[in-house]
This record gives structure tokens, sequence and C-alpha cells, in this order.
């Protein structure tokens, strides 16, 4: 039995039509369709794509549909702010693949989908217009930041809530099916044996899926269970926690309510009834013989190899997404619970997490790289026996037509130089051959644009950055110059800014990095790391290159994440 993982989709539907506007989008010269996107500029500065993951998106189904696999799970952000135009592409292109391949897609809420528990008026103002420019397309003409653009006025990019998510999607898990053996909510009363369609219909409407998120405030939980063949239960968690910043505020107002991106630590405090029914769950299942498998947007597990202690010391407690790290109490409720093995997206990394117990029991958490981010792809799980699993990785590399739109961005490109924009985008990333590589690309402009602005100290980057692989050895070696074991040459031939970019090619991609990083210098970072590691300083910038290469070094020699045998009996995990 197979299952496919597609995480992170952030489906935007560029040939979308809007139900209340005349506006199809700009012409592309190079086809002659009219396109609904987001400017180059914006989804550089992001830590997702926008548009060219729409492709990537068709080219992950045809590739599943190859391989003859009928179940796939989308754990969360399956659209980008799940407005109704966007809800409306993706239902249309998941129908198309369920009627032609006979595929069943069952998915769960991201933080993006929805943006808050009730519908919210919304919009960008980083669309393209046709000269390259900026458009704003808003449903509200409040939120119009700058009074002097171009707008376009439409319900259809408001940020849908549950209620508009259920009524669009509920056929993909949401709702029970004819073809179910077995389905259930958190709040359902029905036992596995007592289990009726007309009931299970019944428990998927909206008025019976509420709990109190806090005192007096009822929002949706759309966690459901599902048997879709016989010894499969696949639990979708909806892991979206919107906790009220106002507690004597309106609990209808829909802006009432703090984003969800966090996860699980606000399970923790607000959402306890998701670890009791998920201990319900596992019990049943053991007691009929199913084989159970979680999912949810958010990870339940550290997905950062151990190295938080590190990056905190280096870069402080709020920066890296620090505060989108589960707490330990996440996981060890889960294990009580008797989980073993969950999938998540959230992060947009491709990482394996492992926990094991003192009483022999063994968590595994499962992150699904992003298709909107590098390096683009999906995992497909084979169940084995109930405790014996397969986890493989699957690259999109090729991927038809993912350079349709860069005549469009030739003009974004002219249209910044003649405005003398200051940090324009690096224009080469037009020469990608490749979906992977324009990935990497992204990634390396997000670190330039995005990660280092933001993130890390502007000392210790301005002192870095003019370092050589060979600085950085005679550094390592402290009062001890002696260079001669080593090749000085190599060590020339890259710097700390590609180092920089390599530690987050590893937070990313995982041990898949290595693919695009050359071996020579995987094998200098290992010198340079075991040299700071035994080198004993109190300057405070080699304290800070001993802290980089720690957490390089842990990033780059985590557990497995390519291709993997789960064997919960022995408590082990094995590379294939």
């Amino acid at each position: 039995m197979q299952i496919a993982f597609l995480a992170d989709v952030h489906f935007q539907d560029l040939y979308g039509e809007f139900s209340d506007s005349d506006f199809k989008g700009i012409e592309n010269p190079g086809t002659g369709k009219k396109t609904i996107l987001r400017t180059m500029d914006s989804q550089l500065h992001s830590t997702r794509i926008f548009n060219e993951n729409y492709f990537a998106f068709l080219a992950a189904l045809d590739d599943i549909a190859k391989r003859n696999i009928k179940i796939v799970a989308l754990p969360g952000d399956f659209t980008d702010d799940g407005q109704a135009y966007n809800l409306r592409g993706l239902k249309k292109i998941l129908d198309g693949y369920q009627k032609k391949y006979g595929m069943r897609f069952f998915i769960t809420t991201g933080n993006h989908d929805p943006v808050g528990p009730f519908l919210k008026q919304g919009g960008k103002s980083d669309f393209m217009d046709e000269n390259g420019g900026e458009l704003s397309i808003v449903s509200d003409e409040n939120l119009i930041r700058k009074k002097d653009s171009k707008s376009i006025f439409t319900r259809d990019i408001a940020m849908s809530g549950y209620l508009e998510i259920l009524n669009s999607m509920n056929d993909f898990g949401f709702a029970p099916s004819g073809k179910d053996i077995f389905w259930q909510t958190p709040f359902s009363k029905d036992s596995y044996q007592q289990f009726q369609f007309k009931n299970a219909l019944k428990d998927s409407e909206y008025e019976n899926r509420m709990y109190e998120v806090s005192s007096g405030f009822s929002v949706p939980d759309l966690s459901y269970m599902v048997e879709p063949t016989d010894g499969i239960w696949l639990m979708a968690i909806d892991g979206n926690t919107y906790i009220p910043k106002n507690i004597d505020g309106n609990p209808d107002d829909e802006n009432n309510y703090s984003g969800a991106s966090i996860g699980y630590n606000n399970v923790l405090s607000n959402k306890k009834h998701l670890f009791l029914w998920v201990e319900k769950v596992v019990t049943e299942a053991k007691r009929l013989n199913k084989t159970l498998i979680a999912f949810t947007h958010y990870p339940i597990l550290d997905f950062n190899d151990d190295a938080n202690s590190e990056i905190k010391q280096l870069l402080g407690n709020d920066k890296w997404q620090m505060d989108r790290v589960p707490n330990d109490e996440v996981a060890e409720l889960f294990a009580k619970a008797g989980l073993k093995l969950h999938f998540a997206g959230h992060m947009h990394i491709n990482d394996t997490g492992v926990k094991k117990f003192k009483n022999g029991k063994m968590l595994v958490n499962i992150q699904v790289s992003s298709l909107a981010a590098y390096i683009p792809g999906y995992k497909i799980l084979t169940v084995k026996s109930e405790d014996e699993f397969e986890v493989e990785m699957v690259c999109i590399k090729n991927v038809p037509r993912f350079n349709e739109l860069f005549s469009l961005y030739e003009r974004e490109f002219k249209n910044l130089k003649t405005q003398n924009s200051s940090d324009i985008w690096n224009h080469d990333i037009l020469k990608t051959k490749n979906y992977r590589d324009f990935t990497l690309f992204h990634l390396k402009e997000l670190v330039r644009l995005r990660f280092v602005p933001s993130d890390w100290p502007k000392d210790f980057i301005e002192k870095a950055s003019k370092l050589s692989g060979k600085d950085l050895l005679k550094l390592s070696l402290g009062n001890s110059k002696d260079l001669s074991k080593f090749n000085t040459k190599s060590f020339e031939t890259w710097r700390f800014d590609d180092a920089l970019l390599n530690l987050y090619q590893f937070q990313s991609a995982d041990e898949l990095a290595k693919k695009d990083i050359p071996k020579k210098r995987l094998s200098q970072y290992r010198i340079l790391e075991e040299n700071f590691t035994m080198l004993e300083t109190d300057d405070e910038f080699l304290t800070q290159l001993k802290l980089f290469f720690a957490i390089l070094e842990k990033l780059s020699t985590g557990d497995d994440a390519d291709h993997l045998k789960i064997d919960f009996k022995r408590g082990e995990l094995l590379k294939l």
C-alpha cells in the first residue's frame, strides 16, 4: 500500500477567473494567455514561490499517476491564503485527477487555508500589471496601501474561513465518501461497529465540529480520521489553533484571532481535546488491527537536527523561526497517546525527526518538502506492515512549462531598472534550466534579500563576508598557523557567503543538498568544524564562527531523509 504526501503546494491559480470582475490577468506575449501572477520581486522575498509552483504541482501529480499511487494526502497550505478563485482552481485539478486516474485526495488545513477561523477581507499589492509594475487586487478598497495605485476589486480574493473551505473542499476528506469503510471526527459518537454513512455525514457538518478555543469563543476543528482502504487509517489532524487576541472582544469578529503559524505549542494550551482523540483512535486501531498514519500541517518534533541551542546563541531566541519548534511536551503527549508515525509540512523542509522514549516507544516525524521551495518534491510512504514502513523522497526536477512566465519577468526587470530600484533581484534566475535549479536560485536570493538582513547580526555578516575558505582555516587554527598539512589552494575556491548559502541548503533539503555542493568543500567544512570545536577563545567573532560551523555540521548530518526504512518493532531507521 502506497500513499503520496504533497505538502505546502501553496496553489495559486495563474489562469483562474474572478466571478465578479472582468479582469483575467495580463497577456503573456509568449503564450497569448491571460495570466494572474505575482511579481518576481515578491516571490524572491518570500519563503515560497507563488507562480511556478502551479506547474510543479501538475508535474508532481503526473508523476504520482505514473507510479499508480491512488491515495494522496495534502498536509495543509494547499492554497495560498484560501481565496475563492484559488479553491475553485484547485478543486478543478483534483477532480480531474480523481476522475482520470482513480486517485483519492485527503487534505488537512494549514495556516494559509484558512488564515483565520472566519472569512476575512484581504488581497495583495504585488500582482503584476501589464507594464511589469505592481497591481493591487483586493476585496475591500480600505485595504489599498497606496491610494493612487492600480487596483482590482473582487470578493474572490478575500481569505476564506473554515466554512468556505469546508464547502469547497469537502470531497477531499473533510466529509465522508460512500467509498470509505470508516470516517469520524473528534466529536463523533459512533464506534467502528456502529458506523453508518448518514451519521458520519451529519458529523461532518460545520456546526457539529465546533469547540471552545477559549471561554466563550467557539471555532471549528476540521480534523477527521478515514479508512479509505481496508486496514489503513489516515488521521488528518487540524493543527490550527486560532486564539482570541482580546477575550473581552466579539467572538464573531474575524480580526480578533491571532494566526496559527506557531503550530502545536498553541494546541498544548488551547486545543487539548486533539490529544485525547488521538489516544482514543490509537487504542481502537490496535484493537481492530488497523495501521494508523497521522498527518498535520505542523511538525511534532524538532526539525533542526538538535542545533536549536547553537542557533539561539548565534542569532537569538526570536530568529530562524524558533517559535515554530514544538515543545518537548508535544512529542511526549503524542507518544503517550501511542502515535508512532506522523507526516507534516509548514517548514518547507525535507527532514526526518526521531524521538525514542525510556519505555521503548519511538515517534517518527517526517517533514515533507514544499513544491514551492528548495528542494521541491513529495514523499511516498509504503506500508509494509503494522510496524514496518518505507519512506522515499521524490525530487521534482524537470517541470514542463516552468519558464512559461519568464518573458513577463523580463518586463518587470526592465521596469525596476528604469525606476532605479534598490536591491533588484538577480536577472540570472531567468537563465535556470530546470525547476530544481530555479528553486535553488530562489533560495539564494531569499538568503540575500531577506534572511541575512532579518536574522543575522550585522557586524558578524560584515566581517565574515570578507573571508575566504583559507581565511576561515587560518582562524580555526588559532595560534597554531601551521597550514602545511592542508591544501590551502582548494580552500580558496569558496567564500563564507557560499558556506552561508550551503547552511540554508542543508536546512531546506537535508542530505539531498549534498548533490548541489562540491564534495571537496563538504570535507573542508568538516575540518573547519573540528578545528573550531577544539579552539579555545574569548573572542566574540571566533565564538560566532564556532557556532556557525557547529550548526552547519548538525544540519548536514541528521537522520536519513532521502530513502529509509522505519522498523518500529526494532526501534530503528535504516538508510536504503
